[in-house]
């Protein structure tokens, strides 16, 4: 047989034992999530102010409580004003901006379900247990309260443990979560135009 294709074989035997190996570990210890969600609910908060000052990307705002606002705001930012998007550097003194902020708060259970298989190596009840694996390694367990095991199809706790049995545990833990999201949208109108460019009408009024 060529040294080439002995080659070949080695590295097709090493790749099926590593395969072997990573079920086997996968078997031992198992653990499934999943992720229940419920009802969602939105608040909406809206900010409305004016434009007194604009430079680069620094805008000061006077907002409708009278209050001062200085924003950074980014280049990519946009606004949607008069039916157009524009960005930072088309804004004007002047221009009056509302910006909408919804925020989406979902519940959600996030369930855990830890399986775990090997022979009893040691057991210190009820605080722990050591188990062989099915690759050879010890590995030691906290036991939580209230605990069970399967033996030979039947449950028992920890007390009813042994040296040498072989023993399955399953738990399963339910833990609450909350996701909060927020999106922001920025509308606006352009400012009146000047003065200066309206008509001046002169009234004469005579003279007595």
């Amino acid at each position: 047989m060529r040294p080439g294709k002995l080659i070949r074989i080695a590295i097709l035997l090493a790749l099926g034992l590593f395969l072997t190996f990573t079920v086997s570990l996968m078997a031992q210890e198992k653990t499934e999530t999943t992720t229940t969600q419920g009802a969602a609910t939105q608040t909406v908060k809206v900010e409305r102010g004016e434009v007194i000052y604009v430079s680069g990307n620094d805008l000061v705002l006077k907002m409708e409580n009278g209050t001062y606002r200085h924003v950074n705001v980014p280049e990519s930012a946009t606004a949607t004003v008069d039916g157009k998007q524009i960005g930072i550097h088309d804004v004007k003194v002047g221009m009056k901006l509302q910006k909408t902020i919804t925020t989406t708060t979902t519940p959600a259970i996030i369930t855990k379900v830890e399986t775990v298989k090997g022979k009893v190596f040691h057991v210190n009840p009820p605080l722990s247990v050591i188990l062989t694996l099915e690759d050879g390694t010890n590995k030691e367990f906290h036991i939580p309260e209230g605990q069970k095991f399967e033996v030979e199809g039947q449950m028992v706790d920890a007390f009813g443990l042994r040296d040498g049995m072989n023993v399955s545990a399953t738990r399963v833990t339910e833990s609450p979560e909350t996701v909060v999201t927020q999106e922001a949208t920025v509308s606006g109108k352009m400012p009146p135009p000047p003065l200066a460019n309206l008509p001046i009408l002169f009234v004469l009024v005579p003279l007595p």
